[in-house]
């Protein structure tokens, strides 16, 4: 009926073939013809599926299944897809609720591991913090799988602590000589305030008209029952951190009171456990907090700290035992104090529970120095059998350790002079060589594989427990490298 013009068909944009070339078909838009099958999208030796198998066929998932006891409700997502995805993104580096939502829609391995769902980031953001104890507890479980494959030697071990940056920021730290000022100040506010507040009232109390002007709805342009609400909860919170402070410099005090009275009595050859708590309630009593003590009011449990570049960060001192084998953590723990001499007796015990014995030689750096560990490390070769190799300073990066002088060792000699002339030997010099390839890779390996250098819960039990999940995926790796899904297929068969 009308006369249409030819239409040219559409050329491909870019540079055409040099030759005439067949292409395989490619169509963007073509419908698939069947469903799709979540078993195709990846390969059989993926670390996907190491991580599937492992929590449908290994795992005890008891402990986490044990929580749901409320059967109203609307259904949650099932236990299994949550421990799918976030054990996968802490062995991945993808630690953030938020990101792992959105690798539920982006990225291949976490749609077939959540079997295409994508649960938002509140769900899994509090599935995590209900289920903490039960997440740390799959460390055990990682370590024990590991002792199964034979991973675990506990000929040589190495103990050490590293600092992981808190979920707070310094700036909202304050001293203690700044506590009381800003105390007094704010409580001279509130006083000033109360007083405004009290003449306020007793002419508000004179005619309605003027009450209406001080309280009615539209308030005025000082609220002062608002000013005042507001400067009684920052009172509080300053009142809290001094008492935290105050807390922490008398146990401190006592705890150093009471060692001092036992080394007393020691040396005297007593034994008085009444005069060792005398002694620290009266230097509990006495003590007092020093003017820079801090406490952060976005994490009051996390501690300035030195980290290994030299700078202070608001952080928590996570600790760790490597097995020297395949490098598998057998014990993991944070604290709050700084130094590590604290940790050395805790750490090795620990390490001996997980795994149900004791190592044969344990390898500490000068930060565990001390008299104390020293006469630990002492009693526990005598008890435990486990030779300890102790640094007693720290030397240059490239200062090597002296030999050791020649005859017999003094009598005379210290514990601290006689570890320095056993690391000073060839066995010794050659025992504590190891000890940065031991556990310094695994440090290194968590905060970049797994983007372990800052945590994301707050308070002591949310970083134990978020460390531990770390040191747990950590071990998982390591058996997915050592025996992939076909050996733990083999395992379980």
């Amino acid at each position: 009926m009308f006369e249409v013009e030819p239409v040219e068909k559409k050329r491909s944009r870019g540079r055409p073939a040099a030759v005439d070339k067949t292409f395989r078909a490619f169509d963007p838009r073509q419908v698939l013809l069947l469903p799709p099958s979540l078993d195709d999208w990846l390969p059989e030796d993926h670390l996907a599926r190491f991580v599937a198998d492992l929590v449908d066929e290994v795992l005890d998932l008891s402990p986490v299944l044990a929580d749901y006891t409320e059967k109203r409700g609307y259904p949650p997502y099932d236990p299994r897809l949550m421990l799918r995805l976030l054990i996968y993104g802490y062995i991945t580096g993808v630690r953030s609720s938020r990101a792992i939502e959105r690798k539920c829609t982006d990225d291949v391995a976490f749609r077939f591991l959540a079997a295409d769902h994508a649960p938002d980031f509140r769900s899994i953001s509090r599935f995590r913090r209900r289920h903490l104890d039960a997440l740390a507890d799959l460390f055990t479980q990682s370590l024990h799988l590991a002792q199964k494959l034979g991973m675990v030697k506990m000929g040589r071990v190495a103990l050490d602590g590293t600092k992981l940056a808190a979920n707070a920021s310094k700036h909202k730290a304050m001293s203690y000589g700044r506590l009381v000022d800003k105390e007094e100040r704010v409580e001279a506010e509130i006083a000033a305030l109360e007083a405004k507040a009290h003449v306020l009232l007793a002419d508000a109390e004179a005619t309605d008209t003027a009450e209406d002007q001080t309280f009615g709805p539209d308030g005025k342009d000082v609220d002062l029952p608002a000013e005042l609400d507001r400067r009684e909860k920052r009172l509080a919170k300053l009142q809290a951190a001094r008492a935290q402070i105050e807390a922490e410099a008398a146990d401190k005090a006592r705890r150093h009171a009471e060692e001092k009275e036992r080394r007393r009595q020691e040396r005297g050859g007593t034994s008085d456990e009444q005069a060792v708590t005398d002694a620290g309630d009266q230097a509990a009593a006495k003590a007092r907090p020093k003017p820079k003590a801090q406490a952060n009011f976005t994490d009051p449990d996390s501690r300035i700290m030195k980290n290994s570049d030299g700078a202070y960060i608001q952080a928590y001192n996570a600790q760790a035992v490597v097995d020297e084998k395949h490098q598998v953590i057998t014990a993991a723990d944070v604290t709050t104090n700084p130094s590590d001499a604290l940790n050395y007796t805790t750490m090795l015990d620990q390490s001996a529970r997980n795994t149900g014995r004791h190592p044969k030689q344990a390898l500490v750096d000068a930060g565990y120095c001390s008299e104390a560990n020293l006469n630990a490390a002492r009693d526990r070769q005598l008890v435990c059998g486990t030779d300890t190799f102790m640094a007693t300073g720290r030397l240059a990066h490239d200062e090597q350790v002296p030999p050791a002088p020649r005859g017999r060792i003094p009598a005379n000699a210290t514990l601290k002079e006689r570890m320095a002339r056993k690391l000073r030997t060839k066995p010794g010099k050659a025992a504590y060589s190891r000890r940065k390839a031991i556990v310094e890779p695994v440090f290194g390996q968590i905060m970049t594989c797994q983007n372990g250098r800052h945590l994301l819960l707050r308070g002591e039990d949310g970083a134990r427990g978020e460390w531990r999940l770390l040191a747990a995926c950590h071990n998982l790796r390591k058996i997915f490298r050592h025996a992939g899904t076909a050996g733990l297929a083999a395992m379980v068969g």
